[in-house]
């Protein structure tokens, strides 16, 4: 619980933190953070494939590669289509340095105390990015394509918000 909270209060932090908190963020700087979140949920899974004991536990995961690679698939096509460069950015970067924090810490467990860290802790990140994406970044964003698939991406985010916390209920 405490690890959950943790988790969800230092994310929270990272994406109220410099980056957001200096003004409108731009729509290449909005498009990194989704791409970075992406991926971080990516490399997070695809740990989970290797470590995860639990049937269900490992179906999730096979569920956040093939989902968050189809939306950064979608992302990057349209940076490309709109001839933008992806702009990383403090939040980004603080995103990805406490990933890979977890990420090591994660990876120091195995069996049922894995699985259970880790979809814990994918509740806490679909928790806080989907808050960000409401807050902050569908706000934010100008393009209208852009806006568009953040909110497409929404929808299925919080789809995998309710998944992890089925998951997680069925783990204790």
């Amino acid at each position: 619980m405490f690890a959950q909270l943790g988790a969800a209060i230092a994310a929270v932090m990272l994406l109220s933190g410099p980056a957001l908190a200096e003004g409108k963020l731009t729509d290449p700087q909005i498009a990194h953070i989704a791409y970075a979140a992406g991926n971080i949920d990516i490399a997070a899974a695809k740990q989970a494939l290797t470590k995860a004991s639990n049937k269900d536990v490992k179906a999730f995961a096979e569920g956040m590669v093939r989902d968050h690679e189809a939306v950064n698939k979608q992302a990057l096509d349209l940076v490309k289509k709109l001839n933008v460069a992806p702009e990383d950015n403090d939040t980004s970067k603080a995103l990805s340095k406490q990933a890979a924090d977890k990420l090591a810490e994660l990876g120091k467990l195995s069996g049922a105390a894995f699985d259970k860290a880790y979809v814990a802790n994918e509740v806490a990140y679909h928790k806080t990015v989907n808050g960000a994406l409401e807050t902050k970044l569908i706000p934010s964003a100008s393009n209208a394509e852009l806006k568009s698939l953040l909110q497409t991406g929404l929808k299925m985010f919080q789809g995998h918000e309710q998944h992890a916390e089925r998951v997680a209920a069925g783990l204790k």
